[in-house]
This record gives structure tokens, C-alpha cells and sequence, in this order.
């Protein structure tokens, strides 16, 4: 019966030791470097959100979307509602637009650029919908 116990006893620290053993092994990432990765994903939505405004600003644009009946002012509030890769993707169509509208070359808005500005707007729309 005393054989028992000791057995018994010897499991049981072994068990309530092996938890704390284990919660004392250092972490993959510091809390430094993920601190800093949720600094660099905060400054990526804001400057993807800064793109989109851009993008919404632009005397082009409302025009486009003035013609085709929607409110630029609803997509610019709808902005911050974007996140995630739904907000990257928009970003980058906003981005690749703002590029052809300012590169210092005459610019020839065809129907596909037309239809990419449309879809960029509609998105936005949808989102906050």
C-alpha cells in the first residue's frame, strides 16, 4: 500500500510539473516583432485607404461616376469599411488607375479603363451595403 502511494504521488508531480515545464519554452515570434507586423499592417490598410481616396478625388472619376449616377461621397465614407484582401484589391485598381490619369502623358479614357473605374466605385458601393 505504501508502494502504491509513492507511485501515485510521484505520478501525480510529474503530471502538475509537466505543464508548467512546457509554459516556460521561449515563443516563436517576441512580442517586439509582432507589435512591429501589426504596426506595418496598420500603415498598409492606411496608406491602401489613402490610395482609394485618392483615387475617389480625382476630378475624372467623379465625373465618370456623376454620368453613371453614383455617389462619390457614399464610396469615400464606404472606404474605411473595407479590410483585408477585399481592401488590397481595391487599392491596387485604385493605384494602377491614379497611375495611368498622372503619368504625364495625354491620357485616352477608354471603355476598358471606364469599366475599371465603374467596377472600383460599384465595389466600394457594395461594401458598405
Amino acid at each position: 500500500m505504501q508502494m502504491f502511494r509513492r507511485i501515485l504521488c510521484a505520478t501525480l508531480a510529474v503530471m502538475l510539473a509537466a505543464p508548467a515545464a512546457r509554459a516556460q519554452q521561449t515563443h516563436v515570434i517576441s512580442t517586439s516583432a509582432l507589435d512591429q507586423a501589426v504596426q506595418q499592417r496598420v500603415s498598409q490598410d492606411q496608406a491602401d485607404r489613402d490610395a482609394l481616396r485618392s483615387f475617389l478625388q480625382n476630378p475624372q472619376v467623379k465625373g465618370i461616376a456623376a454620368k453613371a449616377g453614383l455617389k462619390v461621397e457614399k464610396a469615400d465614407a464606404a472606404v474605411s469599411t473595407l479590410q483585408g484582401d477585399e481592401l488590397r484589391r481595391a487599392a491596387g485598381q485604385a493605384r494602377a488607375v491614379n497611375e495611368d490619369l498622372a503619368g504625364g502623358a495625354t491620357v485616352v479614357i477608354t471603355t476598358t479603363t471606364i469599366i475599371l473605374i465603374l467596377l472600383v466605385v460599384i465595389l466600394i458601393i457594395v461594401a458598405v451595403d
